[in-house]
């Protein structure tokens, strides 16, 4: 039982604190109805460490983060720049084209890696099981330091997405917040993979907005709810012997449903 305990420390501290930031995060690209901006850099920065790992590099050196950040660099810049003025021409649309580009560009660049198959597989589903005490330590220090980031330039990135005016130079902070969204999703990537990552900004914002009404308690709730159902997605990966990142995304689904049947069946009895 110990064995197990020591095995999966690091693990449940990757599920259960990071991702307090990825639930901030998440609430402000749920609020700005752009929910697939997330997959976009995530992919563009799995992009990256493709590249990186068909120049040689290995998936976990430095060079592949540096190569996955300037890359998620160029998809903020894209995806900020090109923010439709025409309402006939949806972001979500923008983000998408960016999201299949991405992906195709991934798999044709994997086609040229030895091992192709298992670096798409460890793309999509990450390997947060085997998550070193140094990753997590450099990771906490960067989500340490969009968090400050954040709270400096918490009024304009507020009103970003929640306040009813938006800054002025929109594309300048635009372009910051997709930035420091950005980096957190370069790090979060490497070791959870596109869809875990996308898991974790989406379904506990979905989930907070629906149990809590204030930006603050909204916060509280997400992460209390990634905390639980990633801990129960861990549990059944280890006894089951199941992939970590996708134990965890079918728990948060299934939790998710839960409480959607909570609030618009049970709660109306």
């Amino acid at each position: 039982m110990s064995d197990a305990v020591q095995f999966m420390a690091l693990p449940f501290l990757a599920c259960t604190v990071l991702p307090g930031l990825l639930v901030y995060l998440g609430l402000h690209v749920v609020q700005r109805e752009i929910v697939f901006v997330d997959l976009a850099l995530a992919q563009v920065a799995a992009l990256g460490s493709c590249v990186s790992v068909l120049l040689g590099h290995d998936p976990c050196a430095w060079q592949t983060y540096a190569w996955s950040f300037g890359f998620t660099l160029v998809g903020a810049g894209i995806l900020a720049v090109l923010r439709p003025r025409d309402r006939r021409v949806p972001q979500e649309a923008v983000i998408g084209i960016v999201y299949v580009l991405a992906a195709a560009a991934a798999i044709v660049v994997l086609n040229y890696t030895v091992h192709g198959a298992e670096e798409l597989r460890r793309m999509l589903v990450g390997e947060i099981i085997l998550v070193k005490p140094v990753e997590l330590f450099v990771m906490f220090g960067v989500f340490a330091a969009v968090a400050v980031a954040h709270y400096l330039f918490r009024k304009p990135l507020l009103a970003l997405s929640f306040g009813p005016q938006p800054p002025r130079h929109v594309v300048g902070w635009d372009f910051l917040f997709y930035v420091l969204f950005g980096i957190v999703v370069t790090c979060f990537v490497h070791i959870g993979g596109v869809l875990l990552t996308f898991c974790y900004l989406v379904i506990p914002a979905v989930v907070s907005r629906l149990l809590a009404a204030s930006l603050r308690a909204q916060i509280c709730a997400g992460w209390l709810f990634v905390a639980m159902g990633s801990a129960a997605g861990l549990g059944v990966s280890y006894v089951a012997d199941w992939p970590s990142g996708a134990a965890i995304v079918c728990a948060l689904g299934f939790a998710l449903v839960i409480v959607v049947v909570y609030k618009r069946v049970i709660r109306r009895i």
